[in-house]
């Protein structure tokens, strides 16, 4: 089977072609990083204006770079939710136009079940599995039973670990985006400069904050002396913030990790997602805690961290193998959690 994926849930504009046996025949990304940069953070209507004006041509330059036509499509997969509504829409009418043209299956998939079973697609990773999937709008640890099937182990109770990059970026002045900015400074810098608190860490369960550690990189900065911010200021807070992230990451999965052996006997394998999978830190720091606790680490490539379309034409092959596609009367979803049964953040069971 072949499946063609569209991804417009934020800001980049994405078509692939994925077959069954885990080929991705094609994989056209189109960022809009540099649209949205003068405003330091993404700007909805502009993001859904550039979706609209360019996702046909990267459609047709990922047929293109297959090889193939409509024909040859066995389904049509397109990002329903969770995002940014108007990117949202652009993406799952062109999908549906293009399914009910050909008569081919369409397939509504979640974006966040997107990046859970990107680790099938490249490293064919059985059920169960743990994962932590942290990006700059979501940040996650969640139990993988099967395709549709997730149970949450953990989550922030404020802020998105990406956000906090993002934001820790701008108050240094980094620009946007922030994240790989802010990892290649700390590379630079000393991470026991400032001393940064370690949200969540020590207590019980897996969630996450990261507000007051943000807070904490402010007051840090006001308390340096007045002007502008060398570049060992610079370097040297990314570092230290960087660290405590680390710090939090490997705390909060460790709980995870005894929950998810208790209660999925046989699932030995951690798989972080997401854009910030793609730092080298963060991947070093929790592939030194598999190690130390006996469980098998499994993160995608770079390019499949981040907002992707290979991810969601793989998830719509695993539904469309299950005969679970979409009707054509599906609506987009701003709000889709994997975990419809998981509590609210901050509130106990």
């Amino acid at each position: 089977m072949i499946v063609l994926g569209i991804e417009t849930s934020c800001d980049e504009t994405a078509a692939a072609v994925v077959d069954d046996r885990r080929n991705v025949l094609a994989d056209v990304v189109l960022s809009q990083i540099e649209e949205h940069r003068a405003y330091g953070g993404i700007v909805p209507e502009i993001a859904a204006r550039a979706h609209l004006d360019t996702l046909d041509g990267v459609i047709r330059e990922a047929m293109s770079r297959a090889g193939m036509d409509f024909a040859a499509l066995d389904g049509i997969a397109a990002t329903g939710g969770p995002g940014l509504i108007g990117g949202l829409i652009v993406g799952v009418m062109t999908a549906k136009g293009i399914a009910a043209a050909r008569g081919l299956p369409f397939l509504a998939v979640n974006h966040l079940e997107g990046h859970a079973l990107t680790a099938r697609l490249t490293d064919q990773v059985g059920f169960p599995y743990l994962l932590l999937l942290v990006s700059g709008g979501h940040c996650q640890i969640l139990a993988v039973e099967a395709v549709g099937s997730y149970r949450r182990l953990g989550t922030t109770l404020d802020d998105a670990i990406g956000e906090a990059f993002d934001k820790v970026a701008k108050m240094l002045g980094l620009g946007y985006p922030g994240g790989p900015e802010v990892e290649r400074r700390a590379a630079l810098g000393r991470s026991a400069r400032f001393d940064l608190p370690r949200p969540m860490a020590g207590r019980p369960g897996s969630d996450f904050s990261f507000s007051g550690l943000k807070t904490a990189v402010r007051h840090a900065i006001e308390a340096l002396p007045a002007g502008p911010l060398g570049d060992d200021d610079v370097a040297d807070m990314c570092a230290s913030f960087q660290d405590a992230v680390g710090d939090v990451l490997v705390d909060r999965c460790g709980h995870a990790m005894a929950t998810f052996r208790a209660g999925w006997p046989g699932g030995d394998t951690l798989v972080v997602a997401g854009g910030v999978a793609a730092n080298r830190e963060v991947r070093r720091r929790l592939e030194d805690l598999c190690r130390r606790n006996g469980m098998r680490f499994v993160a995608p490539p770079l390019a499949l961290c981040t907002d992707n379309a290979a991810m969601i034409a793989w998830a719509g092959l695993e539904r469309l193998a299950l005969g679970d596609v979409d009707g054509l009367d599906f609506a987009p979803r701003p709000r889709w959690p994997l975990d419809p049964d998981a509590r609210p953040a901050g509130v106990k069971a």
